[in-house]
Parts: structure tokens; C-alpha cells; sequence
């Protein structure tokens, strides 16, 4: 799936988000996870892992009959992944099951998946800093569908802020034009 390049609003720019930072790569600025916790407050960043430079998202997972660790980019839009076990062929859209590696708490919550023919209701879901702030992603592997929550900025900016996706498979050139 070719995913569209969407760029971050300026309003991003000027007043970065709860849990994120602003990164330069190139002539392009991109929004990165910095802060990102289970529902019971263990970071799930994991600085031994970097992809395109910045610590990955680390989660315990099993996907069909594979467990391990899944290790996910932080660039926020990109759906680049890192396995510590060889996921076989599997089908397209298989289910992700999800826990924290620290305390194996259940990432899994309802997410009703907006992405046009996915029909997805179940969700990874991740705490931001801040009371209600999360981000709830599709647990269909392969399904770029994912929900932003953030309290303290206006939802139209926070709904531009959830559309962002870029780095679909095969990008040669990561940080130049897309």
C-alpha cells in the first residue's frame, strides 16, 4: 500500500504536541514520538532499537501462531517495523495481539478503524503524556488506521494531526521528496 505524503500543519510546528518533538531530516520537518506509555505508565520506547535514527516503540506481540517483540518507528505517520521473529508469509490483515514488554499488560481496546474497507473494531492502544491524551492504532497488521487524541489542541487540528502517513513500503529515499 502506497500511503499518501501528507504534511504536518504549521500549527504542529509552532506548538508541538504532548509526547512528541520536532525533527529535522533534510528540508522537511517531521513530528516523532517522544513519550509514549501502556495503561499502566511503563515507557514503550526502547533506545537499544533505532529506526531512521530515533528509538523504536517496543511491544510484545503475537501474530498468528508467532510471538515476540515488535519494534515500531517513532516517526509519526511512517509504518515501518522491526521483528524479532521471522513473521512467515502471513495473510494480509492478520490480527495483532499486543502487550507491554515490562508488565504484559493488554494494549488491546476497541478502535473503530476509519480506513475505507477495513471493518477493523479492535485497536492497539497507547497512553500520551497528559490525562486523556492516546493514540489508537488499527490492530490489523498492515492497516495504516490510526486515531490521535489530544486534549489541549482544538480535534480539527488533532484530526489533520491523525491523517498524516507517509513511508509506505519500499520509499528509497526516506527524507527527500516523496
Amino acid at each position: 500500500m502506497k500511503l499518501p505524503k501528507i504534511d504536518i500543519p504549521d500549527t504542529f510546528r509552532k506548538n508541538t504536541p504532548p509526547g512528541f518533538k520536532l525533527v529535522k531530516k533534510g528540508a522537511r520537518d517531521f513530528l516523532v514520538v517522544q513519550s509514549i506509555f501502556c495503561r499502566n505508565g511503563h515507557s514503550l520506547l526502547d533506545d537499544s532499537v533505532h529506526i531512521h535514527g530515533e528509538p523504536a516503540l517496543k511491544l510484545t506481540v503475537s501474530i498468528g501462531k508467532q510471538k515476540g517483540i515488535m519494534f515500531i518507528d517513532s516517526f509519526w505517520g511512517s509504518h515501518a517495523k522491526l521483528f524479532s521473529f521471522f513473521p512467515g508469509f502471513i495473510e494480509d490483515h492478520v490480527m495483532v495481539e499486543a502487550q507491554c514488554p515490562q508488565c504484559g499488560v493488554s494494549m488491546m481496546a476497541p478502535h473503530a478503524c476509519e480506513i475505507e474497507g477495513c471493518g477493523c473494531d479492535t485497536g492497539i492502544l497507547f497512553r500520551l503524556p497528559g490525562e486523556d491524551n492516546r493514540v489508537s492504532v488499527c490492530a490489523k497488521l498492515g492497516c495504516p488506521g490510526h486515531k490521535l487524541t489530544i486534549t489541549s489542541i482544538p480535534s480539527e487540528l488533532v484530526e489533520a494531526m491523525s491523517q498524516i502517513n507517509f513511508f509506505g513500503e519500499g520509499a528509497d529515499d526516506l527524507f527527500g521528496d516523496f
